[in-house]
């Protein structure tokens, strides 16, 4: 069957846009209010999700487009067009912000160790922990045909972004992330410990996919599970092998 990954393409970018534009400007707003940055995530994530969930699956996430490529449920080119879309949509959001906001250095939409309290390796370990909650949701409940794709799948995932925000905003800024971290990162200019952002989210993203997907998903193949948008593929079709 032929993807047409340009339109997924497009409400990827979209999605990762929002996401980081809601996100940031509500911590600058705030100024790290954690309730306030909670909910401007998990809103963001739950309408964009219910949004355009039926035509490219909602991931906005580059660990949760590799969990779906590990699992064989994204072809290799699709995953790739997602985290080109993701990563773009994340930057352009920074750049839109630092030019409504020239007064400010995107300091705080940048995700941050808190050192007096959490080691760097500590805080992977915490970012890996949320993401998997957050991709083991997401697998729970769009992925799985048994699972609320068409009801709810969108409020459950963004509960999940702001209940983890709740948890751990405070330590590691909860992105669950790469690309979400990357735009603020790359337009703030800021690296510190940057690879807690990418080493742990996708650590527990793989770790969640996989297990779900062994545990629930093989005995209802050969039958595809999910919405025939989210780039689900049987086993064997495509590229065999990631938001």
């Amino acid at each position: 069957m032929r993807q047409d990954w340009s339109r997924r393409a497009v409400a990827e970018f979209v999605g990762a846009f929002a996401l980081s534009f809601v996100g940031i400007a509500a911590i600058e707003i705030s100024h790290g209010d954690l309730v306030s940055v909670a909910f401007a995530h998990g809103l963001a994530i739950a309408v964009m999700v219910s949004a355009v969930g039926h035509i490219s699956g909602g991931h906005f996430n580059p660990a949760i487009t590799f969990a779906f490529w590990v699992t064989r449920r994204i072809e290799t080119l699709g995953a790739v067009v997602y985290w080109v879309a993701q990563f773009g949509g994340a930057v352009v959001a920074a750049l839109a912000l630092r030019w409504l906001y020239p007064s400010g250095t995107l300091t705080h939409g940048v995700p941050a160790v808190a050192t007096s309290v959490i080691s760097p390796g500590e805080a992977m370990v915490l970012e890996a922990i949320l993401t998997f909650f957050l991709v083991w949701v997401v697998f729970a409940t769009a992925v799985d045909s048994r699972g609320t794709f068409s009801s709810i799948a969108g409020l459950a995932i963004g509960l999940t972004i702001t209940m983890d925000i709740f948890a751990g905003g405070r330590l590691t800024g909860a992105a669950m992330n790469p690309s979400r971290a990357f735009g603020a990162q790359l337009v703030g200019n800021l690296w510190a410990n940057g690879w807690v952002w990418y080493v742990g989210p996708l650590l527990g993203a793989v770790a969640a996919g996989v297990a779900y997907d062994w545990l629930y998903l093989r005995p209802l193949r050969p039958e595809p599970v999910g919405p025939p948008e989210t780039g689900v593929l049987e086993p064997g079709a495509g590229e065999a092998a990631a938001s």
